[in-house]
């Protein structure tokens, strides 16, 4: 004689069973995430649009060559924002190890792991809270772009236009990812999931912060290698 078992995670709120097997929080969020690839897209989508059909544009080696704390007058292309790439990769790594912790129920493992991916998203938004600052002193902000296009001539405003717009709505999502690890640490603390017997929240911030990390993956190539 078989029985048939059903998993908590393939149900529904109303108690019926989800078509894809998968949690119903889960997939919201997966539905959430694709929305918000949909939205990133229109706006990369928008700047790729301006970017090759303007004849001329600022070379990124040239507008992104500072380097905190560095002599006046050192060249460092893209070694800035490299290192903050390598910052957001680790984070996402740390909240891997985050995820791994939580389906074998190792509540130390998912608090440490929380801990560094925090300390990872938070770095990463101090890197760019730098970088906006170095840019808006050298004159560039909205409405206004000091720098030549790579042919010496003038550039428009579409450049710091669209480079703060987009970077700034990542920036956000960033912070917002910042903000639900502090409560799922939180609530791990407070042994909530414990109580729950799964950790499935931690499963869906990840998948949250690992959206975050792949969005910047296209803004770091449109914006830093093109």
């Amino acid at each position: 004689m078989s029985t048939t078992t059903t998993a908590t995670t393939g149900k529904l709120w109303g108690g019926g069973k989800s078509p894809f097997n998968v949690e119903y929080g889960k997939l919201m969020m997966w539905y959430f995430l694709m929305s918000d690839a949909f939205t990133f897209g229109a706006f990369l989508i928008s700047y790729g649009t301006i970017r090759f059909s303007t004849n001329g544009w600022p070379d990124p080696n040239e507008v992104f060559r500072s380097f905190p704390f560095a002599p006046e007058g050192v060249h460092a292309p893209l070694v800035f924002v490299s290192i903050m790439t390598f910052i957001l990769i680790i984070s996402s790594v740390t909240m891997v190890l985050a995820v791994h912790a939580g389906h074998k129920m190792d509540k130390k493992g998912v608090v440490r792991n929380l801990i560094w991916t925090i300390i990872g998203g938070l770095a990463f938004l101090g890197c760019q809270a730098w970088e906006w600052t170095h840019l808006f002193h050298e004159g560039a902000w909205w409405g206004s772009n000091p720098f030549l296009n790579a042919d010496g001539t003038a550039s428009s405003t579409n450049f710091t236009n669209y480079f703060f717009t987009i970077t700034g709505f990542h920036g956000f999502h960033v912070f917002s990812g910042v903000v639900i690890n502090i409560v799922m640490l939180i609530m791990t603390l407070m042994d909530k999931f414990e109580q729950r017997g799964h950790y499935l929240m931690i499963e869906k911030a990840g998948l949250y912060w690992h959206f975050v990390d792949l969005v910047w993956v296209f803004v770091f190539t449109c914006f830093y290698l093109l």
